[in-house]
């Protein structure tokens, strides 16, 4: 009897054991600031489908307009998750911050055709040293669409400094065209779409007609180094959340998008129309040294940032 009591002790030791572990897992709570684009369809369909869920991550999605705040919300831990643009996330690194990027978003191939020039309809621009004086809008100076502009015009020969970048926020781009008030903008999707479907303005150029084979990354996952050292299974199960999203995506079209469309606002024939762009959960070193180069040529960083160092492997 005494070895009965035992083994039924050691078994109920077990059991609470295992609850406890799965309890631990379940409160792992994670709030991730997004910005609402279709490069993260993962990050809906993950949500939406139960993906993060079943791993025991209790993910709430927070929409965040402007990506540069991103970082120090991180930091403050109000978001333990934040899709961070490479040029937010390559300066806030290079500042002192510790952030590690534990997945992919989208990657932009030269099949992309996006992002892109963008001219006013009448402007008859020919050449890439046509744009010297003109006034180019762009959704933020010194953020991702900045930084691939001026990388697109240095590499046709054009001094970007001699061109007169502004800012203009994407949803506004097609009324600001139709002003008059900017020769050219370089929006991403569905931004671009809109615009030409609306007449307001004609691709120039596609940026990512230029780009490596290996594809640019656009946006990433980012978290503190501090929240992942304490939260390393979390991270791989938030990984795993994303990987198995995409499979769900290229299977079932339809109810992807329908999950998009809940953080995506867009016009109905927009919507419909979207190019979803390739998804890529993997990281990696020459993704991140696409943007320190091109980046270093502009001024942009004083210190240098370590491609191995910002990879969560």
């Amino acid at each position: 009897m005494h070895a009965f009591q035992r083994l039924v002790h050691l078994i109920a030791a077990g059991t609470l054991a295992l609850c406890a572990a799965g309890t631990a897992l379940a409160d792992t709570k994670i709030t991730v600031g997004f910005v609402p684009i279709a490069d993260l369809m993962p990050l809906y369909v993950a949500k939406e489908q139960g993906f993060f869920a079943k791993r025991g991550l209790d993910v709430t999605l927070q929409a965040i307009p402007i990506n540069p705040t991103i970082p120090p919300a991180l930091q403050s831990d109000s978001i333990q998750v934040g899709t961070v643009t490479p040029s937010v996330l390559m300066q806030a690194a290079d500042s002192g911050m510790d952030l590690v990027v534990i997945a992919g978003g989208s990657v932009l191939t030269p099949a992309s055709k996006t992002p892109g020039i963008v001219l006013r309809s009448g402007v008859a621009l020919k050449t890439p040293q046509d744009f010297v004086g003109k006034k180019v809008g762009v959704a933020g100076l010194g953020a991702t669409l900045h930084v691939l502009a001026r990388k697109w015009f240095s590499d046709h020969g054009v001094d970007p400094k001699k061109i007169n970048f502004v800012e203009v926020a994407l949803p506004q781009m097609s009324d600001v065209l139709k002003g008059g008030s900017v020769d050219a903008v370089v929006p991403a999707e569905p931004f671009m779409s809109r615009i030409v479907q609306s007449g307001a303005g004609t691709v120039f150029a596609y940026l990512s007609d230029d780009f490596p084979a290996a594809g640019v990354m656009p946006i990433a996952y980012g978290v503190t180094r501090d929240w992942l050292q304490k939260n390393t299974t979390a991270a791989r199960g938030f990984r795993e959340a994303l990987e198995e999203a995409n499979a769900f995506h290229a299977k079932n079209e339809a109810a992807a998008r329908a999950d998009m469309a809940k953080y995506v606002k867009a016009p109905p024939d927009v919507f419909r129309t979207l190019v979803v762009p390739q998804q890529a959960s993997a990281v990696t070193e020459d993704h991140v040294r696409f943007w320190i180069d091109a980046m270093k040529s502009q001024e942009m960083l004083k210190n240098g940032v370590d491609a191995k160092r910002l990879i969560f492997k």
